[in-house]
C-alpha cells in the first residue's frame, strides 16, 4: 500500500506511467527489483566493476526501450533480459578475460569456507558466457528452466545443455573440492545444479541454491542514484 492509502502501482503500471511522463516511476519500478537485478549482474559478470557498468547500461537500455514492452511477459521477465543481455554484451567485447575477480560479494557457493567460495567464482569465469548466464539464473537465482528461457529468449532445451555443458566444464576445475565424492559421484544430469564440497542444507533440498539464501550483495552507488534521480548523465 502507498503512504496515502491507495494502492500500490504494478510493475507494468509504473513502467507505463513512465513511457506516460511519469518522472518518478521508472525509480520506483528500479527499487523495487534493484537487489536481484544487482544480483544477475554481479554473479554473471563475477566482478564487481564490470557488473556495475552492465547494470548501469542495462537502465539506460530499459529507460529509454520502455515503450517497446508489450506486456508479453512480467517486466521482471523484461528486466532480467535485458540485464542478461548488456552484461553478455560486456563480455563478448572483453579483449583480455579476467582470470580471478575473486570477490566475497560475487561467490555463488552457500558453504561458509571463504576459499571454497573463491575456487567457485573463480571456475564460472573460466566457462562461456551463454552457459554462465544459464546456471546464474537457474543455480543461483532459483529460476525455472522455462523462466530462465523467457529471460535468455531461448528455448528450453537450449538452458538444459547450456546448464549441462556449464556444469561439465565446472568439474575440473571444482573437482578437488570433493575427492571424497568425486570417486563415486554420477554425473550431473541436465536440470541439477553443481554439487558444492559442502551438502546441501536440509531447506535447500528439493530446490536450486537462491543468492538470498546465501549473500545479497549491495548495490553500487551508481546504480542506486537510478532510484532518485531517472536517468544518470553518462
Amino acid at each position: 500500500m502507498a503512504d496515502n492509502g491507495a494502492v500500490a502501482r504494478t510493475d507494468a503500471e509504473l513502467l507505463a506511467g513512465h513511457v506516460d511522463g511519469d518522472p518518478d516511476a521508472f525509480g520506483e519500478l528500479f527499487r523495487r527489483h534493484r537487489d536481484r537485478m544487482w544480483a544477475i549482474a554481479l554473479r554473471t559478470m563475477g566482478d564487481p566493476e564490470e557488473a556495475a557498468d552492465a547494470l548501469q547500461d542495462a537502465l539506460i537500455s530499459a529507460f529509454r526501450r520502455a515503450g517497446s514492452f508489450r506486456g508479453e511477459a512480467a517486466v521482471t521477465t523484461w528486466l532480467h533480459r535485458i540485464v542478461i543481455n548488456a552484461c553478455l554484451d560486456r563480455i563478448r567485447r572483453r579483449t583480455v578475460r579476467p582470470t580471478a575477480p575473486l570477490v566475497d560479494q560475487a561467490l555463488p557457493d552457500p558453504a561458509e569456507d571463504r576459499e571454497v567460495r573463491l575456487d567457485v567464482a573463480a571456475a564460472l569465469t573460466r566457462i562461456p558466457a551463454e552457459q554462465r548466464a544459464a546456471l546464474v539464473l537457474i543455480d543461483m537465482q532459483g529460476y525455472s528452466v522455462e523462466e530462465a528461457a523467457a529471460i535468455l529468449g531461448v528455448p528450453a532445451g537450449t538452458v538444459k545443455s547450456r546448464c549441462a555443458r556449464g556444469r561439465a566444464r565446472l568439474l575440473p576445475y571444482l573437482a578437488h573440492l570433493r575427492p571424497a565424492a568425486t570417486q563415486s559421484a554420477r554425473p550431473a544430469q541436465q536440470g541439477e545444479p553443481v554439487q558444492s564440497a559442502q551438502p546441501a542444507q536440509p531447506a535447500q533440498r528439493g530446490r536450486n541454491l537462491r543468492i538470498d539464501d546465501t549473500v545479497q550483495p549491495s548495490v553500487p552507488q551508481s546504480a542506486a542514484s537510478w532510484s532518485e534521480g531517472g536517468e544518470r548523465a553518462r
